[in-house]
């Protein structure tokens, strides 16, 4: 996987945490919401380079 985008999905997750906590705090389910969703957005990306880094294990 490239550093590149396992950095991105990363920080990607650490904002959707803290965005679901503030709406936690704030009692916003909008908030919250969007940060759930950027957490699964983050695990995908996680995923699909993952699966990429196998295939190409796999092909060497």
């Amino acid at each position: 996987m490239s550093t590149e985008k396992r950095v991105e999905a990363t920080v990607k997750n650490i904002e959707g945490k803290i965005q679901e906590a503030v709406g936690e705090i704030t009692g916003n389910p909008q908030d919250k919401a969007e940060g759930q969703e950027k957490q699964a957005e983050a695990q995908v990306d996680h995923t699909v380079e993952n699966i990429k880094d196998e295939l190409k294990k796999a092909l060497e």
